[in-house]
C-alpha cells in the first residue's frame, strides 16, 4: 500500500481538502440527477458508491478525526447506505500509512532515539492502519511487540475538525443551535482522551486488571517504559481481527463461544465498573485459534455516571416501560423530554421512544438471546428507515437526550452489530458469575 509523507495538519490545509472532496460530491449530483433525467429508473446506489469512494479517499488522507467519523459512521449499518458502510469501515484498519521516514521523525520527537536503537529488531512498514494511528512489529528482549504510533497532528486538529463537520452533522441528525455544544463538546472531549496514550495505557491497565477472571478473554501487556504520549508499546497478540473471523467461521459452537466472551466483557465493565469500552469495532478485537477473544485497544472508555446508568436501565425492564407513570419519569431525568416541550413534542418523543426501547431492549428481556435472529435486525432496519423519513421529526427540535447517550448508545449499537455478525446466541445475565 503506498505510503503517507505528509499529513496536512493546520486548519487551511485540512479545510481546502475537505473542501476539494465537497466539489468531487457536488459533481457526483450533478451526473447523478443528469441520468436520473435521461432514465427515470436511475437509483441512487451508484451515487452512493461515487460519493461514499470521494468521500474516503479524501478523509484517509486528512486521517484523525475526520475518519474517525467515518469509522463511526460505518458501523450504522441500519442507517447509512451499504456503499458507505463498505467503503467507510475500512478506516477501522486499512488506510495508508506513515512512511518509514515520518514514522523515525516521530520517534526522535517523542523518545529522542530511533526506533532502531530503542527496540532489538523493528519493522518499518506498518501491518495495519487505522484512523488515529498505526501498528508496527518489534521485538525486544525475546518478546514480541505491536508497537503504535499516532500520525502527527491528531490531537492538534480535533477542534477544528469538529468545527467543520459541525453544520453538516447538525443537518444530517436534526440538530437545532440550541443546547446542541453538548453533543459535540462530548465527542471532542472523548476525541482528545483517544489521543493521550499515556491515558490510554493506564485505562488499559485498569480495565483489564478488573476483567482478567472473565475466561477466554485474552489482553496484551503494555510496557510503560516504551510508552510515551504519542506511542504506545504493547505485547503482539496473534489470531484474525473479528471481522475476518465472522466471514470465514462455520463453526456456530466457536461463535457463540466468542459472542459469550464479548457480551459478558461489555456488561461487567457497563454494570460492575461504571466505565466501558466504547468503541466497538472489530478492528479494536482478534480471535485466536481456540477461539479467545483479544481486545487490544482503550482509547475510548466511557465512564457511566449513576445519574445516567440508573434511569437508562431501569428503561430495559418491561414493567418499567410498560408503566405510562414510570416511563415518563425516567424520559425526563434522561432528558428526552424537557420541559418546556409543547404537548405536542411530548406525545410524539414519548411514543417514538416507547417503541424504539421495546425493541432494542428485548435482549435484555429472557435468560437466553439469538443475535442471529434476521427478524429482530430486521425490525432495527425498519424502525430506523422509519423514522428517518418521518417529515414530523424535522419539524421539531432532534436535540433529545443526555450527552451521555452519544458513547453509550454508540457502544450498545456497535455491540450488536458485532454480536449480529458473528451470529451468537448467549446468557444475556452470565457475567454476574464474575462480579
Amino acid at each position: 500500500m503506498k505510503t503517507i509523507d505528509k499529513i496536512p495538519t493546520n486548519k487551511i490545509q485540512r479545510a481546502s481538502k475537505l473542501m476539494t472532496t465537497g466539489v468531487k460530491v457536488g459533481g457526483n449530483y450533478l451526473k447523478y440527477y443528469g441520468k436520473k433525467l435521461v432514465n427515470s429508473e436511475t437509483t441512487k446506489d451508484e451515487l452512493n458508491e461515487s460519493n461514499a469512494e470521494d468521500i474516503y479517499d479524501g478523509l484517509k488522507n486528512l486521517k484523525g478525526s475526520a475518519l474517525k467519523v467515518a469509522q463511526m459512521l460505518s458501523m450504522e449499518k441500519n442507517i447509512m447506505p451499504k456503499a458507505y458502510v463498505e467503503k467507510f469501515s475500512l478506516a477501522q484498519f486499512q488506510v495508508p500509512p506513515l512512511s518509514a521516514p515520518l514514522v523515525r521523525k516521530t520517534f526522535m520527537k517523542y523518545f529522542g532515539d530511533t526506533p532502531e536503537s530503542l527496540y532489538d529488531t523493528f519493522n518499518a512498514e506498518s501491518v495495519a492502519a487505522a484512523s488515529i494511528g498505526q501498528v508496527h512489529k518489534a521485538t525486544k528482549d525475546g518478546k514480541n511487540l505491536a508497537v503504535k504510533i499516532q500520525y502527527p497532528g491528531v490531537a492538534e486538529s480535533i477542534s477544528s475538525d469538529l468545527a467543520m463537520v459541525k453544520p453538516v452533522a447538525m443537518k444530517m441528525f436534526n440538530i437545532k443551535g440550541k443546547d446542541s455544544d453538548k453533543y459535540f463538546k462530548e465527542m471532542e472531549g472523548k476525541l482528545l482522551e483517544e489521543t493521550d496514550y499515556l491515558l490510554e495505557v493506564e485505562q488499559s491497565k485498569e480495565i483489564t486488571n478488573a476483567c482478567k477472571n472473565i475466561p477466554n478473554l485474552k489482553f496484551p501487556n503494555y510496557y510503560k517504559e516504551l510508552s510515551g504520549e504519542r506511542i504506545i508499546t504493547m505485547d503482539w497478540m496473534t489470531g484474525q481481527h473479528l471481522s475476518e473471523f465472522t466471514s470465514t467461521n462455520t463453526n456456530k459452537e466457536k461463535a457463540d463461544k466468542v459472542g459469550q466472551t464479548l457480551w459478558d466483557f461489555y456488561m461487567f465493565q457497563m454494570h460492575q465498573l461504571k466505565r466501558v469500552h466504547a468503541d466497538p469495532h472489530p478492528g479494536n478485537f482478534l480471535v485466536d485459534e481456540e477461539a479467545n477473544l483479544i481486545a487490544i485497544d482503550f482509547g475510548c472508555v466511557k465512564t457511566v455516571p449513576e445519574e445516567f446508568y440508573l434511569p437508562y436501565f431501569e428503561l430495559a425492564k418491561p414493567e418499567n416501560i410498560n408503566n405510562p407513570e414510570i416511563f415518563l419519569e425516567k424520559m425526563y431525568a434522561l432528558e428526552i423530554l424537557k420541559e418546556e416541550d409543547s404537548p405536542e413534542e411530548t406525545k410524539f418523543f414519548s411514543e417514538l421512544f416507547h417503541e424504539m426501547l421495546s425493541l432494542f431492549t428485548q435482549p435484555f428481556h429472557s435468560e437466553m438471546f439469538n443475535f442471529a435472529d434476521e427478524e429482530f435486525f430486521g425490525k432495527i432496519a425498519e424502525l430506523s428507515n422509519r423514522y428517518s423519513k418521518d417529515t414530523e421529526i424535522r419539524k421539531m427540535n432532534g436535540n433529545r437526550g443526555s450527552k451521555h447517550f452519544l458513547y453509550i448508545n454508540r457502544t450498545f449499537f456497535g455491540l450488536y452489530n458485532l454480536m449480529n455478525d458473528l451470529g451468537a446466541k448467549v446468557a444475556i445475565n452470565n457475567y454476574k458469575n464474575y462480579l
